[in-house]
């Protein structure tokens, strides 16, 4: 077998092509670092260059190193080199492994977008390019700048500040405990166990201190057509804080209300996105906010509400059906978690009431009411999520104009 450490990696069109692809990879979500790409173009001397197959595999095998990944790599490949001129021939021989033939995958309009920019000719001097253009001034009216008013393009910068966002754990502590040095109880099993080292003479007390998790999140989120506006971005926002933590718990609700937390594990986030569309049936529906907190009172309360959890209610609180059982359920929900915080995008404005029917019966009935419609106001959720709970009156928080 020929050890394709000790050759030398190609050059000319077919190593630029290679790093051309693998910058492409890397803009559509896939970790390839120099490394990778040295190793692809040694053992690309070692297979039959003609043969499109052998080049998938090889290259998947040393691109690909999660299962999620497969579907974009797959799609990516086939984009680049059918657009790779130098590389004609190697597209009209054996075909792709079956697995490339599916359906393109929900990346692939980030993968498109990837291979549509310039710098795969000269990565570095475009992407300086780029960030010369975007001054402090442009970033700091993106920040405060309302999703419903944003172009195509500004709504995927917001997608991707969206997707780095860093939730801060805030922990809860619970009834249980675990050793630590620094604890305040007497360990005395541990204590005594450690004094049969030394003939019965306790020299080493061992303590216990309290456990601390972090506290389960759980959001609802209004997918009604006056909500359409802001739905994609609020997923994104809830897939990200889903990979930060474990114990979160998503629902979708129009006229009827779907449990998408599984579906938005996916560790792609327009895998998890699509997941949750294909799930649900009621997408920019009207809205039945009192029946479908009715039925997660029922069937989901004591299931996720349990240790203290933090409630999300994301909608504007246009009911169709407003009477008094959506005070009732909104007190029962309300007495089953520890905060409820509702995030309505309606408080962007700056002269907002609590003037619908709606409003009004679920208002008494939160800790917290915050907008939730640009990039700041996210930021402060994310801050009031690691806080301690505000008193029990009501809390009202503006962002900045």
């Amino acid at each position: 077998m020929t050890n394709i450490d000790h050759l030398n990696p190609p050059t000319g069109h077919m190593a630029d092509n290679v790093i051309g692809f693998a910058r492409a990879l890397r803009a559509a979500g896939i970790p390839v670092g120099p490394g990778a790409v040295i190793d692809a173009l040694n053992a690309l001397q070692v297979i039959e260059i003609g043969n499109r197959g052998d080049v998938y595999t090889t290259l998947e095998a040393i691109f690909v190193k999660r299962h999620e990944h497969a579907l974009i790599f797959a799609q990516a490949f086939d984009l680049f080199f059918r657009a790779a001129e130098d590389w004609k021939h190697m597209l009209d021989s054996v075909p792709l492994p079956d697995h490339a033939k599916k359906k393109p995958p929900p990346a692939s309009r980030r993968v498109q977008e990837a291979l549509a920019q310039p710098s795969m000719r000269d990565e570095t001097q475009e992407v300086q390019q780029q960030e010369l253009k975007l001054s402090v001034s442009d970033k700091e009216i993106l920040q405060k700048k309302d999703f419903a008013q944003m172009s195509a393009a500004e709504i995927a910068e917001v997608t991707r500040a969206i997707a780095n966002m860093k939730l801060p754990q805030a922990e809860l502590r619970t009834r249980r405990y675990q050793p630590d040095a620094k604890g305040l109880r007497l360990d005395m099993r541990r204590t005594l166990r450690s004094s049969l080292r030394t003939g019965g003479e306790i020299i080493d007390i061992r303590k216990l201190g309290r456990i601390e998790k972090p506290a389960p999140i759980v959001a609802l989120l209004d997918i009604s057509g006056s909500m359409s506006e802001y739905t994609r971005l609020f997923l994104h926002f809830l897939h990200a804080i889903t990979d930060a933590r474990k114990r979160v718990s998503v629902f979708l609700f129009g006229t009827r209300l779907t449990n998408v937390t599984r579906a938005l594990r996916a560790k792609d986030p327009d895998e998890a996105l699509a997941s949750c569309s294909s799930s649900v049936e009621d997408w920019a529906g009207g809205t039945r906010i009192a029946t479908s907190l009715h039925s997660f009172n029922k069937l989901w309360g004591r299931r996720v509400l349990g240790q203290g959890a933090i409630v999300l209610l994301i909608s504007d609180g246009l009911e169709r059906e407003a009477d008094a059982k959506l005070a009732f359920e909104m007190d029962r929900l309300h007495r089953s978690c520890r905060r409820l915080i509702w995030l309505n995008p309606l408080l962007r404005y700056s002269g907002f009431e609590a003037k619908a029917q709606g409003i009004k019966m679920m208002l008494p009935h939160v800790d917290e009411f915050r907008p939730v419609h640009n990039l700041t106001s996210m930021e402060g959720l994310i801050e009031a999520l690691s806080a301690p709970p505000p008193p029990h009156h009501i809390s009202r928080i503006r962002s900045a104009a």
